[in-house]
């Protein structure tokens, strides 16, 4: 048996209201907890917020959702249901794949329509490798989902069980590039089934084989879409939760724990005091950690995963060759990763994540306008830019990424401009993150499972800890599994299923896989984790431009800081910023 909290635990604070705090809080209710929600923005989400901009709403983290009946294990632990709350649209294509020599693929995660496209593309012999590479992805989930992922570690030894085995049988522990490369010969299709990778914080050639379990949650177990964006999710958590009696305080920062020996018995906020038997927080590593007044000590320092550059816009036009999601791969790969993880330098050729929600959702945006968010991972401030440079820095890298995606077939796309917000790693680094980077810590070997940050933390016997940092890691799917983990730590594991009565799933969702965990997910990592409580500085106002000639939005929501005045105009890019070459560019 994993280790609990000892002592009572009857009310549980939980700080932060971000998907993690919410997945632990439900989780929490549903075991017969008394639940007090702390946040110190005006509504729920953390990352997965939305910014309000002259009518366009923005999803400000996550883009998609695969396998949503893991956030709806969150719902069924009270007797509720996701499916109940909040609709979601299966996206078909799920991605669609633009590549530096013009072609391109639709993702499909249906076997036989996906097989038929990559015959299409790539021809017959390369069809027959798929199925044996979606053959192979199934038996990987099925081996470490229950047992790797959604589990908690006291030691290493917890590793060593027959599923280690049958993990290794399957080629879990060899390198994700070379294990996709004995099912597909073709660059391009390898591409798609290993950029996952970046979620791992690590490059497909060095990054473990198990990580390809990303990919199946990705491109086998389908895409689907909240209508009114992907915020709708948290906003759902956030109601079932208050429903089921947690009790919600926005606007409330932490400042500090009051502790008697080594129990916290209060969450002190700016607001006041409120007495605790536990508490779980949610804030990254470095703000839960300096709230417990000390770190735990470890041989190497965390290494952390790349950040990200990230383009809000809403426009006044769109462009047909866009899917929902469009994935443009630059020629460069390998040299690629290079730059993010090792050089620290932007790409030089990028690979970048385009979503187009209102091509599945027009209410996002106003009458015959249209949303577009670009997402090009950079270097995190460790080895790249540090978060100074960003300043002067980012707004150049915005224009350069525009006429790069101009080059790519998204013809007048910087005059089609008329809302738009910038986020940089400075803005992930005022907002605390270490490294300025949204992803946290990296999933090399030595910060997976076990190795990586636990969840209780040694010297405070009744503080748990949740959020992309922590077990299990990474990523939407990982995140609201690190909120069930959490609750676990303070209840014990319950059991498979729900014992409350709950709704039955509508008929409209049937089609959904079992309720056997899951992932959202972009195709590039995305901001999901929850960051919220915690005694950082408050969320600093990101580079949210308004393009000379056009009106700023006059409101907007506590989750989306105000955003300064556009600049009169935009200074050109310097010579040594890189700007990728045109030949052979369309998406």
């Amino acid at each position: 048996m994993t280790r609990t909290l000892p002592g009572p635990t009857d009310h549980v604070v939980v700080v932060g209201a971000g998907l993690a705090g919410l997945s632990a809080a439900l989780h929490l209710l549903g075991a017969g907890r008394r639940v007090t929600v702390v946040e110190r923005e005006d509504l729920p989400g953390g990352r997965a917020g939305r910014l309000d901009l002259a009518g366009y709403r923005m999803d400000t983290g996550p883009t998609v959702l695969t396998m949503p009946d893991l956030a709806d294990e969150a719902f069924a632990a009270v007797g509720d249901s996701l499916y109940e709350r909040v609709e979601l649209i299966p996206l078909h294509p799920a991605y669609r794949a633009c590549f530096a020599d013009g072609s391109s693929l639709d993702v499909h995660t249906g076997a036989d329509a996906m097989a038929a496209e990559v015959e299409r593309f790539a021809g017959a012999a390369e069809a027959a490798g798929y199925r044996r590479l979606r053959d192979w992805l199934e038996r990987l989930y099925r081996a470490q989902m229950r047992r790797f992922i959604d589990a908690n570690f006291d030691s290493p030894l917890g590793l060593l069980t027959t599923d280690l085995a049958r993990l290794a049988a399957l080629g879990g522990f060899g390198r994700l590039d070379g294990r996709i490369g004995r099912f597909l010969n073709d660059e391009r299709l390898r591409r798609v089934f290993s950029f996952q990778a970046l979620y791992a914080g690590v490059p497909p050639e060095r990054a473990l084989a198990a990580y390809a379990v990303i990919a199946y949650m990705d491109t086998v177990a389908g895409v689907y879409f909240p209508r009114g964006g992907m915020h709708a999710l948290p906003r759902a958590m956030a109601d079932a939760a208050a429903a089921a009696g947690a009790d919600l305080r926005y606007g409330q920062r932490v400042t500090r724990l009051e502790r008697s020996g080594e129990r916290v018995t209060a969450v002190v906020t700016d607001a006041g005091r409120v007495p605790c038997d536990s508490v779980v927080l949610t804030p990254d590593l470095p703000a839960a950690y300096r709230l417990l007044g000390h770190r735990p000590r470890r041989p190497l320092g965390l290494r952390h995963s790349p950040s990200a550059v990230v383009l809000h816009l809403g426009t006044d036009r769109t462009w047909s060759r866009l899917a929902h999601h469009t994935i443009s791969f630059g020629a460069a790969w390998h040299a690629t990763f290079d730059e993010l993880t090792r050089a620290g330098r932007l790409m030089s050729d990028p690979s970048l994540l385009v979503t187009r929600p209102t091509a599945t959702d027009p209410g996002l945006a106003p009458p015959g306008r249209h949303l577009h968010y670009i997402l090009a991972p950079c270097p995190n401030t460790d080895i790249g830019p540090d978060a100074a440079a960003w300043s002067d820095l980012g707004p150049r890298y915005r224009d350069t990424l525009l006429r790069e995606l101009d080059r790519r077939g998204l013809e007048g796309v910087a005059d089609a401009v008329e809302e738009e917000c910038l986020v940089t790693p400075a803005d992930w680094h005022a907002q605390g993150h270490a490294a300025g980077t949204p992803f946290s810590a990296a999933h090399t070997f030595a910060q997976t499972g076990p190795f990586r940050p636990r969840n209780l933390v040694r010297g405070t016997e009744n503080a748990v800890l949740a959020g992309c940092g922590t077990t299990p890691g990474v990523g939407v799917p990982t995140v609201l599994l690190s909120g069930k983990l959490a609750a676990a730590r303070v209840t014990g594991t319950p059991r498979r299923g729900n014992p409350r009565s709950r709704p039955s799933r509508p008929a409209a969702s049937a089609a959904l896989p079992d309720r056997t965990g899951g992932r959202a997910s972009t195709g590039f990592p995305d901001p999901s984790a929850s960051r919220s409580g915690g005694p950082e500085p408050a969320t600093a106002p990101r580079a949210c431009d308004t393009p000379p000639g056009r009106t700023a939005a006059a409101q907007q929501p506590p989750l989306s800081p105000p955003c300064p005045p556009a600049a009169a105009a935009r200074p050109r890019p310097p010579e040594n910023l890189p700007a990728p070459t045109p030949e052979g560019r369309t998406a």
